[in-house]
């Protein structure tokens, strides 16, 4: 449920250690044999006899039978660093569960260190040191790395155990050559809490990095295991507890979520199906004002508007240019039309502000801006409806635009009712004024800092959507798949957004409920095609 950075981890690991009196020896111990179950269950998974029907614990049980008929041999690579000790732990569990295993070190001990009392983070490193004496006297081979002295062909599998989330920058050797080797070797990769060479906080992949077949998180997801390319890297993430319990993690102010349906459950009390009342009406259910549309892309607000009645509104309007109103008549029966006066040009760019503020006062909640367009000072137009209406407000595409070009988009009032916006990577950079690369090399961070500077709430788009919120709530989504980058998929959950708020969610609930909604939609739509590829926003709307 909760995502950690390196410094939130340091700090947890400190809290359990020095208030709550759990040892590191203890974490360790927790860490090796968690790791060694994953490394079990992977051989299982990979055996002829696969049963996807299996439980964890059936497939460990019948792994001690399948590593003694196979003679399963892995070696584990271990730094000198808190992973090593974890490594170093696995090595002595998958030995005790029949595996032959052998160690490779990175570097030699200090052994004149062995035993000097340090402070918190200096105590893992001489835990570190005493998991690797425990481990070469119960009779585990090991060796100091050297260049092409492991006989690669002798083993099925590795567990990387080098560096750990307090990594930074490229490694150096003999951990690069180590990587490379690893990496060149061919074998399946089981990597400890985080691929060697990956950055756990930004998902920056450094060179060279570790290609896991599995990353075994260790108490929390790290932010690097979420964030591309680092996400691509771990290969199948798997977290797995080590006696830090999630509360801790709640205690000691972790603001960042992984999304499923649980923790809508557990953090809002809300059901994701949206469960109705017997007595309710369309009333009930808000009604939603959808601002968008021009001549060359009216099919933006229709998504918009067919989005927001799938998604449970009780009414919607979709506000237009009026030359547009007649050719969409009975393109969506179930929407009311409202034109607003264009002289004819069927854009906005003679749309007085008052033909949006005036019918968005009896309205639940004010979707505005997809398919829109660009026209002379739309900022200032925007502007004027951001600071006249009182309705929740979903700010998308052009109005996004709009809010980049307005050097005095930081001086705007702060609205008593909630805004959410709803940038793709592309927009973000120009909200922030930064290349397109440089937003995703820190998705969450940049995410967090714009909507907490500017009192609004933030979904930043792309594989695994970020919503941050004005409090510094950051949620990372779980649903979702390439299919859905296509023309309309983020008008169709714009509509979604105004929909939820018209019902009456807060702009956080909304946000991150309808991000994991529309994702699964996708998923659910695109598992009915012959490929991802040729999904529709249409097909997205229709599996809401």
């Amino acid at each position: 449920m909760f995502i950690v950075n390196s410094e939130e981890m340091r700090r947890l690991d400190r809290y359990i250690m020095d208030v709550i009196g759990i040892s590191a020896a203890a974490l360790i111990e927790n860490a090796g044999h968690e790791v060694a179950n994953e490394v079990q269950v992977y051989c299982e998974n990979s055996s002829e006899n696969k049963n996807e029907s299996k439980n964890r614990e059936e497939i460990k049980n019948e792994t001690k039978q399948i590593v003694k008929t196979k003679k399963q041999r892995w070696v584990v690579f271990v730094g000198k660093g808190n992973n090593g000790a974890d490594g170093c732990a696995a090595a002595r569990h998958l030995r005790e569960a029949g595996f032959e295993v052998g160690l490779v070190i990175a570097e030699k001990w200090n052994e004149d260190n062995l035993h000097v009392e340090k402070p918190n983070d200096e105590n893992r490193r001489t835990e570190a040191i005493l998991q690797q004496e425990i481990s070469v006297r119960m009779g585990i081979p090991s060796q100091i790395y050297k260049a092409g002295s492991v006989q690669w062909q002798q083993y099925d599998g590795i567990v990387d155990a080098l560096l750990g989330t307090g990594s930074k920058g490229a490694p150096r050797e003999p951990y690069a050559s180590m990587i490379r080797e690893i990496n060149a070797s061919g074998l399946p990769i089981i990597s400890i809490d985080i691929p060697s060479g990956l950055d756990a906080d930004t998902g920056a992949v450094y060179e060279p990095c570790i290609r896991a077949t599995v990353t075994v998180a260790l108490a929390f997801l790290k932010y690097g295991l979420v964030q591309y390319p680092g996400a691509e890297i771990a290969g199948e993430v798997i977290v797995r507890p080590i006696g830090i319990p999630q509360s801790i993690a709640d205690r000691e102010g972790i603001r960042t979520f992984w999304m499923d349906e649980q923790m809508f459950f557990n953090r809002f009390g809300l059901d994701p199906s949206l469960p109705r009342s017997e007595n309710s009406h369309k009333g009930t259910f808000g009604h939603v004002l959808i601002a968008a549309g021009t001549r060359h892309m009216s099919g933006a607000g229709l998504m918009n508007s067919h989005a927001a009645l799938r998604s449970g509104c009780g009414l919607a309007s979709w506000i237009m240019p009026k030359s547009l109103v007649e050719p969409m008549i009975g393109r969506l029966p179930e929407l009311m039309l409202i034109g607003a006066s264009d002289a004819e040009r069927g854009d906005w760019s003679k749309v007085p502000a008052d033909d949006v503020i005036e019918p968005a006062r009896k309205k639940d909640a004010l979707v505005i801006g997809s398919g829109m367009g660009r026209f002379p000072q739309d900022g200032a137009w925007l502007r004027t409806i951001w600071e006249s209406t009182q309705c929740p407000l979903v700010l998308d595409a052009d109005a996004l635009n709009m809010i980049a070009d307005d050097p005095d988009f930081a001086s705007w009032r702060r609205r008593d009712a909630s805004v959410i916006l709803t940038p793709h990577p592309g927009e973000m950079a120009r909200l922030l004024g930064i290349p397109v690369h440089e937003v995703q090399r820190d998705r969450i961070g940049h995410a967090r800092r714009y909507a907490v500077q500017h009192g609004v709430t933030l979904i930043l788009k792309g594989s695994h959507t970020v919503c941050a919120t004005p409090e510094g709530v950051v949620y990372v989504n779980t649903t979702g798949n390439p299919g859905m980058a296509t023309a309309g998929a983020g008008d169709v959950l714009a509509g979604m957004l105004g929909s939820l708020l018209a019902q009456g969610l807060t702009a956080e609930q909304a946000a991150s409920l309808g991000v994991y909604l529309h994702g699964a939609a996708g998923d659910r739509a695109a598992a009915k095609r012959h490929s991802a590829g040729s999904l529709l926003a249409s097909d997205i709307i229709e599996a809401l």
